[in-house]
């Protein structure tokens, strides 16, 4: 009997440890909302630059201008401040929720874990970085 009390208090205070450690990645903050509602404007002129090949999803949580050719000239400078405000509400993104979190430093681990997220739900035709480089979901 003794036994099975150490074990579930060994249970309980490990089970209190892994929930200490969990990263809430859905956290509400007005920051985040904030951030989310930025992106999400975004998103729909990022789209068919996305579907065009032109820009993609990197390994590192963040988007890249991947093939300037497909853009035209005349467009490209839009485009790269596109992605370069994207990049900037990627990066307070994975600092706000690992603010939010109370810890700050969990942020290199919160963008690894958006980048393979934004990855595994890319839609088909886009292109996405891996280890091996760029692919074609």
């Amino acid at each position: 009997m003794k036994n099975m009390f150490r074990f579930a208090v060994s249970l309980f205070a490990f089970t209190f440890a892994l929930s200490a450690f969990a990263v809430d990645l859905e956290i509400n903050t007005p920051g985040v909302n904030a951030i989310k509602q930025s992106m999400q404007a975004r998103h729909a002129q990022l789209a068919r630059h996305y579907a065009s090949g032109a820009v993609g999803l990197t390994s590192d949580g963040m988007v890249t201008l991947r093939d300037a050719g497909a853009v035209p000239l005349s467009s490209r400078q839009s485009v790269n401040a596109l992605v370069a405000d994207e990049n900037r509400d990627r990066n307070a993104l994975y600092a706000e929720i690992a603010n939010a979190n109370g810890h700050p430093e969990w942020q290199a681990e919160i963008r690894g874990t958006f980048a393979q997220r934004w990855i595994q739900r890319a839609q088909p035709g886009w292109w996405v970085q891996g280890s091996g480089g760029w692919t074609q979901k």
